[in-house]
């Protein structure tokens, strides 16, 4: 499942030990990160996904006052991991490492984290049968740089000539890039990840992804969370900003990152007081999430591929074992899209799970109902604090996650995966370096 393609090289910085690719560095002061800061306000950090960890780490490092506010009841957003099910820990959310030239990659050779190189094989579900490869290269037609229009991944394909036969390959594709082949822009997919620097390989943690952030980042700063606080307003109408959760409780900050996922942005979830600038909440309309869900099967045997692409049901399934210490067989259906949609529509988890195990029993001649053991359905879209996968480039979406990603007012900055304007959207490294970088841009308001 390597999602990533468009790979260039950047100059990296060295700052406390983590590298940083120099093209954050094009609207703010680089030595501000060297200044000793000396700054009584408060900031309140509203989600603490990847980016809200990191952006509290960070202002840990500057003395600075911070609180951490999340809705779920633990801390990690769309980082997750599951224990008991398998004789090993499995990541419930963000699993892949996308390349190791990043913050993240940085701090994983720092700390000698293990991970796996993922170099997987693929077999196709192609005209009711399994085979090795296409008989015409789709992949191909998505890596052009070059007069691609802003259409559809679907439209484009069709427009290049693959027919019906490759639809849910094109899901496949679609679908690690966020959402449904009818919804992705195949221009601005290709635009946006022009800048995409961190590398082209796939890497899986030992532990998992989850214990990677919890150990290196969450640890220092987990006496700051505050769990079980979801937000519903943010005043910042007066001098200083008000911050009150659905108790009533409220919070007083001077400046305040806000982290959640677009949908929850999207969704109105959170009161703007004033109101967002127009420019702002329409550029938040362009930016997709779509459905999303994983489903991890037990089995009694192996009868299995690697990665499976092309189900009707499920695009894309991945041996779950791959870099990890185990004796179990592990089967991953990674699910997005109107796929996604379609299986929470069943109503039940062991309806979703007979669907996958029917198509399952097709490609393999019934053995995946034959030695099927048990399973378990984490479904993102069903979470009412996530509702959805992550962010993908919509057609006519234009320059949206820039317009997103603005301060308001030197007070509300934003940060998150779907904010991330450097091409690393979709990814928990992304969504890290928007934490770095709205830190940034606080430390030179704060000097200015």
């Amino acid at each position: 499942m390597d999602r990533r393609k468009f790979i260039k090289q950047s100059t990296f910085l060295s700052i406390g030990g983590l590298f940083i690719p120099s093209v954050f560095f094009s609207s703010c002061r680089k030595e501000s990160l060297f200044e000793d800061i000396n700054y009584d306000g408060k900031v309140i950090i509203i989600g603490a996904g990847a980016a809200g960890l990191y952006a509290a780490y960070l202002l840990k490092s500057k003395g600075i006052e911070f609180q951490l506010l999340e809705a779920n009841t633990s801390y990690g957003g769309r980082l997750a991991k599951l224990e008991g099910f398998a004789d090993f820990p499995i990541d419930l959310g963000a699993q892949w490492l996308h390349g190791k030239n990043s913050i993240l990659g940085d701090l994983i050779t720092t700390s000698n984290t293990k991970i796996t190189l993922d170099d997987s094989s693929e077999k196709y579900w192609f005209n009711n049968q399994l085979i090795d490869t296409l008989p015409k290269d789709i992949n191909s037609i998505f890596l052009k740089e070059e007069n691609v229009p802003d259409v559809s991944f679907k439209d484009y394909a069709t427009e290049q000539g693959f027919n019906t036969d490759y639809q849910y390959i094109v899901e496949n594709i679609a679908g690690d890039s966020g959402a449904s082949a009818s919804s992705i822009s195949a221009y601005w997919k290709m635009k946006e990840e022009e800048n995409w620097v961190s590398g082209d390989d796939d890497f899986k943690f030992q532990e998992t992804y989850f214990d990677f952030i919890d150990k290196q980042i969450a640890s220092a700063v987990n006496d700051k969370i505050i769990l079980n606080t979801v937000v519903k307003k943010i005043d910042y109408s007066q001098d200083g900003i008000s911050v009150t959760d659905t108790n009533n409780t409220t919070y007083l900050a001077d400046k305040v990152i806000v982290t959640v996922p677009i949908s929850i942005l999207k969704s109105n979830d959170i009161q703007f007081v004033p109101i967002l600038p127009t420019e702002k909440t329409n550029a938040f309309s362009k930016i997709g999430m779509g459905a999303g869900m994983k489903v991890f099967l037990k089995f009694s045997s192996k009868f299995f591929d690697e990665n499976i692409i092309g189900g009707p049901v499920c695009a894309a399934y991945a041996d779950e074992s791959i870099g990890k210490l185990t004796n179990e067989n592990m089967l991953l259906a990674f699910i997005m899209g109107d796929q996604a949609e379609y299986l929470t529509g069943l109503g039940s988890n062991v309806a979703i799970t007979n669907a996958l195990l029917q198509e399952l029993d097709l490609m393999y001649g019934g053995q995946a109902t034959a030695s099927f053991i048990s399973s378990h359905v984490q479904n993102w879209t069903t979470n009412p604090y996530v509702k959805g996968a992550y962010s993908y480039s919509t057609v006519g979406m234009g320059d949206a996650r820039k317009i997103a990603a603005q301060s308001v007012n030197k007070k509300l900055y934003f940060a998150g995966e779907a904010m991330n304007i450097n091409g690393h959207h979709q990814t928990v490294h992304g969504a890290v370096e928007t934490g770095y970088r709205e830190v940034i841009k606080i430390l030179n308001d704060i000097v200015k």
